[in-house]
């Protein structure tokens, strides 16, 4: 790993049960010694993405804020679904979620919410497994092999827990099955009495980028209200797969979107990560 990879790792640190990171939290984290974390920490102090506070302790900077900031404004995915999914929300009064992803986790960064009387833990910037629900499935579905191939070794057991395969073979079997059906249906895999109702988001290369999700009470959901959510978010998943390709209103193209790929710090002992083939 490089150094800057290794101080950016850092900010792994901070989970929803970290109030703040020590300098003893990065020396066991990073293994080196405490005049390499004492620089790291500095410099990303100096950033602003971290800050100290009392007792020795860390916390995120100021500089998180102006990013997520800056996201909200031109992110490029956000930007393309914006209009869609508040149209295609109140039209049929449900909520959206959309969804991206980095490394092996899946993420909400937005939401369209026409019915407050659903909650749902899925917050946006909170981190969730690739391997469960309609957020996290339909992208997992698209990925290229060689990406799923370094899944199946990272996280086999994950994978037979989540009921997606036992090997390799019966993995890319379901997945196949996912990605030609176009559209998941999820009943309880993350919140017992919600259905998420997904389909996968592309860029102009047709890599997969994210998800778009409906998000509904199973009780108040009728079979035909199902078919009709099912049909709606593959017609509005393409319309903002279609907006990526248009230049944005700021006249910086669409295209540069790409996501990040599904990888591991370190892989298990023995085990070697598959490469892409040339």
């Amino acid at each position: 790993m490089s150094t800057p990879d290794r101080m950016l790792s850092i900010l792994d640190l901070f989970r929803d049960d970290t109030t703040a990171a020590f300098q003893e939290d990065v020396m066991a984290h990073l293994e080196c010694s405490r005049a390499t974390a004492y620089r790291y920490l500095k410099s990303l102090t100096e950033s602003g993405l971290l800050a100290p506070t009392s007792g020795g302790a860390y916390v995120l900077g100021s500089r998180i804020i102006e990013l997520d900031r800056h996201l909200r404004q031109h992110d490029p995915l956000m930007r393309a679904a914006r209009d869609v999914m508040r149209a295609t929300g109140d039209e049929l009064h449900a909520n959206l979620m959309l969804c991206s992803y980095y490394g092996d986790k899946v993420m909400c960064v937005d939401r369209y919410w026409t019915d407050d009387s659903i909650e749902s833990s899925y917050a946006r910037g909170r981190p969730y497994t690739m391997f469960h629900g309609a957020t996290a499935k339909p992208i997992l579905a698209n990925l290229p092999p060689y990406q799923l191939r370094n899944l199946m070794l990272w996280h086999s057991a994950e994978i037979r827990e989540a009921g997606l395969g036992e090997d390799w073979d019966e993995f890319r079997a379901n997945l196949k099955r996912l990605r030609t059906a176009g559209v998941y249906v999820s009943h309880g895999e993350i919140d017992p009495g919600l259905i998420g109702i997904g389909s996968a988001i592309f860029s102009p290369e047709q890599k997969v980028v994210g998800s778009l999700v409906f998000i509904a009470a199973e009780a108040r959901t009728t079979e035909e209200r199902l078919e009709i959510l099912q049909a709606r978010i593959q017609v509005a998943a393409a319309q903002v797969s279609q907006n990526l390709q248009a230049p944005q209103s700021n006249g910086a193209a669409a295209i540069g979107i790409m996501p990040s790929r599904p990888r591991r710090l370190k892989a298990p002992a023995g085990v070697t990560p598959a490469r892409q083939k040339k």
